[in-house]
């Protein structure tokens, strides 16, 4: 088993602004302002709510990483982000268990530019690993 911590639930939302006032009516607290992330052309804004964190992505144009996801599955809870402290063993670990990158690791803005890396697992669904924070 894996020693894996949860980061955050990512959520996916066509209009930002809309789902910060939404979430924040049910008690949320943006924890990050919106950031823009060039890489995955979307914005990306984190609430928190009694220690659970969510990050909303919104795509910007039609050549984001997420936008068929949009199109397909409006607006969801799209991915589970785990943290990790041993990045290339945990990443190496779940490519032999049936998970299936969709991308490469790569630094991530809203992160910090802490390396994460989206795995998809055809019993689950999407994950994203995220190396831990450096002391």
């Amino acid at each position: 088993m894996l020693a894996l911590k949860v980061h955050h639930i990512g959520y996916l939302v066509k209009k930002i602004d809309k789902a910060v006032r939404s979430f924040e009516h049910l008690g949320y607290r943006i924890v990050q302002e919106t950031v823009y992330d060039d890489i995955r052309k979307v914005d990306i804004c984190f609430l928190e709510k009694d220690g659970y964190c969510i990050e909303l992505v919104s795509p910007v144009s039609e050549d984001s990483v997420v936008y068929g996801l949009l199109k397909r599955y409006k607006n969801s809870p799209y991915h589970i982000c785990y943290e990790t402290g041993d990045f290339e063993k945990d990443y190496q670990n779940l490519l032999s268990n049936g998970f299936i990158a969709i991308d490469e690791p790569t630094p991530a803005p809203a992160l910090q530019d802490r390396e994460v890396v989206f795995l998809t697992n055809p019993s689950m669904g999407m994950v994203e690993l995220l190396i831990s924070s450096r002391s």
